[in-house]
């Protein structure tokens, strides 16, 4: 359940501390596209890849925090979200999301908590954004779709000048259901590209 501390000043403050000095022990480099690194790790238990991300992106910091909380963008960008809302639960912002896919493919929701923080790290000011799946009664289970219960977002920004953002994105998602583990692996390393241009772009027209 969802309480007022689901993120620790600790992980705020290791967020900021990881923009400036990333640890990679363990991950292992895969390509460099549009200005970014991208690094991988398998999560043993489920099969699936935790995602790293390191670069730049052409917007301040706190303009990519806003377009990336904005659920309003979300809807936008991804077809398949048919339903995203925010609401407050046991004192920190909840988040739910509807997902409807095409036939063969199972309907899906999920549940999240999400803060954002302005810090001043080392002199330094830096966005932090963490988010990750959690459960409160306020969203039980609904029939006829898979609730995603693994989801974990790190995303941490500070400017790099010129209306620059150094930026590092960590995400690991489990969407759940049959789905072989080696289709989700492509479908969202494959995706992640296409999700920072979008980003990218949507600062770029904002």
């Amino acid at each position: 359940m969802a309480s007022a501390r689901s993120f620790s000043e600790e992980q705020f403050q290791e967020a900021c501390a990881e923009l400036q000095n990333p640890r990679l022990s363990g991950w292992n480099w895969q390509v460099e596209s549009r200005g970014f690194t991208f690094y991988q790790k398998l999560n043993r238990p489920t099969g699936l890849y935790e995602y790293k991300l390191i670069g730049t992106l052409r917007a301040p910091p706190d303009l990519l925090a806003d377009t990336f909380t904005n659920l309003g963008y979300i809807k936008r960008r991804i077809p398949q979200v048919t339903e995203a809302y925010e609401t407050e639960c046991n004192g920190e912002t909840v988040i739910y999301m509807k997902m409807v896919f095409p036939f063969l493919l199972s309907n899906r929701d999920c549940v999240y908590v999400q803060q954002r923080r302005e810090l001043d790290f080392r002199g330094r000011k830096i966005q932090v954004v963490l988010a990750k799946g959690t459960s409160v009664p306020q969203f039980p289970e609904r029939s006829g779709f898979i609730r995603v219960r693994q989801c974990q977002v790190k995303l941490a920004m500070e400017s790099d000048g010129s209306n620059r953002s150094k930026v590092l994105i960590y995400c690991f998602i489990n969407p759940g259901g049959r789905i072989p583990s080696w289709i989700i692996n492509l479908v969202v390393k494959n995706g992640i590209p296409g999700f920072l241009a979008d980003l990218e772009d949507a600062c770029l027209r904002y």
